[in-house]
């Protein structure tokens, strides 16, 4: 487990992260770049919209190897949100603002993502190749 207080300077252990976690498992280059990204999407929202950049909470990185695939979780001490409500960054209305591809990427990038814990908490999970 990482625990990371709620500073966007510390988006830059993900990656260190990642890269053990690459070795560790050997995984290929697209499961790695899919891991990484997703992750730092999920840690730079629990980071801003869940803990407000409020460094004296954290967010809790887990990851673990089960059969075939990586599960990874992401939490804050947020108060959560609705993943249904956040606007498809594909639709023309939306194509030009900044912002708000992150729970999208997120979806598109990981063979499998759940929400819990009211949205505080991001279940992702990736299958090894």
């Amino acid at each position: 487990m990482l625990q990371l207080s709620s500073d966007p300077g510390n988006i830059q252990q993900v990656t260190q992260l990642v890269d053990r976690v690459s070795q560790q498992y050997r995984l290929n280059e697209e499961t790695h770049a899919n891991l990484l990204i997703s992750l730092t999407e999920a840690v730079n929202n629990a980071i801003i919209h869940g803990n407000g950049m409020d460094k004296s909470k954290t967010v809790d990185i887990e990851m673990r190897k089960r059969g075939n695939r990586l599960c990874v979780s992401v939490k804050d001490q947020g108060k959560g949100f609705n993943p249904k409500e956040v606007p498809n960054p594909t639709c023309p209305e939306q194509i030009c603002e900044c912002g708000g591809r992150g729970v999208f990427l997120i979806k598109e990038l990981c063979d499998k993502v759940e929400y819990a814990e009211n949205g505080s908490k991001v279940n992702m999970q990736f299958k090894f190749q």
